[in-house]
């Protein structure tokens, strides 16, 4: 039988960073609730995990960057909520956070999820921000917590 490598949904001694647009608050905030219930239902302490408020999903990756640069954090979550409009601003905005949160996370030492709903619509947003889709701050956490664990019982098989 094969060897399995796989993470563990415990955040215990785990220091996380959030960073969260600001923009659609109404959506973003239940995000960061999910994210946050989820790290301290699996261990986490209060001080163990900060906030970073960004104007808005188009800012996410900048402060991401910075963020990595701090080296401070064992695992970082990207949240926030592009709700697609009457014009083509809606492409640019998903396009440029996912573009970049993915290119940062490619090479950061840490994990770096990516909770930022892009949606048609309102409902559907609310949806996935805590009702019928589920919290999807929620999820980004609970991958987050397994990656850093993965990655933890990687670095003792090298």
């Amino acid at each position: 039988m094969p060897a399995v490598v796989q993470g563990q949904l415990s955040s215990v001694g785990v220091k996380v960073a959030i960073i969260a647009g600001r923009f659609n608050a109404f959506i973003v905030d239940r995000l960061i609730d999910g994210a946050v219930d989820t790290f301290v239902r699996t261990g986490a302490r209060d001080e163990d995990i900060t906030v970073f408020r960004a104007p808005g999903s188009f800012e996410i990756p900048q402060v991401l960057r910075r963020v990595v640069e701090q080296n401070r954090f064992d695992a970082i979550v990207c949240l926030g909520a592009v709700i697609r409009g009457g014009t083509p601003h809606f492409e640019y905005v998903a396009g440029a956070v996912t573009k970049g949160v993915s290119s940062i996370a490619q090479t950061a030492p840490v994990p770096v999820t990516f909770g930022v709903l892009t949606t048609d619509t309102i409902e559907q947003a609310i949806e996935r921000a805590g009702t019928k889709a589920g919290n999807k701050g929620a999820e980004a956490a609970m991958a987050a917590i397994e990656m850093v664990s993965l990655c933890r019982e990687m670095e003792k098989r090298k």
